[in-house]
């Protein structure tokens, strides 16, 4: 029988594009839903982009409740645990955030040592390595950094995905099976859409290319393809050097306006619509007070963040996907999908 892996998350987008690969590469996966009446439509889903889904089975799980996860991990020989709240907009309680995230993390990590799974890959995320710095760091982040709670332009989001990780660490640790556990820690996901949710990456794409950002924001984005991260998964999963080791992922930084000017040529008709200049740091701040997504992400104007991607790229075995094909790729399954 084909080893088995359990993806938590499976009907998001970075989850999916990982249930395709692992089922390309001829594993048996179990995917996790809230609602097994979504279980369908991510079988649709996957089928239509070529999976084979004789191989693919479906448990409901919580991240925030106890029930089945020692019943998901029977038979299984690997983890992905992909599945973790994003938003855009910061909730008012950050706890909405917090609480699923790390205890969804504690509850995977937990019931898959527990029942001998072999190694869990994680996906955390940037947001835990490069926030609370000095604005005007220069140097590239690394897997040895991490992100300073207690410093400034730490969101929600950010603490959630710097603690559910922080969590998953100190398991695998107290367990003596940090060497069992890899963490993935991509920038911005970009790339194919596999259905019709643009999901909180793509969202900037469709408000880009409906005109409702006429003048692109200074934000700068580290920017990577969902293959190239769903990739590295797998990789991780049984790459005998990758366990207990952390994968700062991203391929360039770019600011909006350098996305506008990828877009443009090969979507002309939309060309009118793409922002065609940067807005000054002073006007989005006054934007900010109208609009929560603007205000929401103000901590990002003009703060140049990079990472270096060297032992992602030695893990993944080949270069990565150039970013401007990772946002052409979302761009065109938002038309294709007729979001924009």
């Amino acid at each position: 029988m084909p080893d088995r892996v359990l993806v938590t998350g499976i009907s998001g987008f970075l989850g999916g594009h990982v249930a395709l690969q692992l089922l390309a590469a001829g594993y048996t996966v179990r995917g996790s839903v809230r609602d097994l009446n979504k279980a369908q439509k991510v079988r649709d889903i996957l089928a239509r982009h070529g999976a084979d889904v004789s191989r693919l089975e479906f448990v409901a799980l919580d991240l925030l409740a106890d029930q089945g996860w020692p019943e998901a991990m029977e038979g299984i020989r690997y983890l992905q645990h992909v599945a973790s709240p994003f938003v855009i907009s910061m909730p008012r309680d950050k706890a909405d955030l917090i609480r699923p995230a790390v205890e969804g993390t504690q509850r995977a990590l937990q019931a898959a040592f527990a029942s001998g799974v072999e190694r869990v890959v994680l996906t955390s995320s940037m947001a835990a390595i490069m926030y609370g710095h000095p604005r005007d760091r220069t140097a590239p982040f690394v897997a040895s950094d991490w992100t300073n709670l207690a410093g400034r332009d730490v969101t929600a989001y950010v603490e959630s995905k710097t603690r559910a990780e922080q969590a998953a660490w100190e398991i695998a640790g107290k367990l003596g099976r940090a060497k069992d556990l890899a963490v993935i820690n991509p920038g911005g996901i970009y790339g194919p859409l596999l259905d019709d949710d643009p999901g909180t990456s793509g969202m900037l794409i469709v408000r880009m290319l409906d005109g409702s950002i006429p003048a692109a924001p200074g934000i700068p984005l580290i920017i990577v393809d969902a293959r190239d991260v769903a990739a590295l998964h797998v990789a991780a999963m049984t790459d005998p050097a990758a366990g207990g080791s952390r994968f700062p992922t991203g391929n360039g930084t770019y600011t909006l306006m350098d996305i506008a000017n990828m877009l443009r040529p090969t979507l002309p008709e939309y060309a009118g619509k793409l922002p065609r200049m940067a807005a000054p740091d002073w006007i989005v701040r006054i934007l900010g007070f109208f609009d929560r997504d603007v205000r929401d992400n103000l901590g990002e104007l003009g703060v140049v963040k990079r990472t270096d991607a060297i032992e992602a790229r030695a893990l993944l075995g080949r270069p990565f996907i150039p970013a401007a094909e990772a946002v052409t790729a979302t761009a065109r399954s938002i038309v294709e999908h007729g979001l924009a």
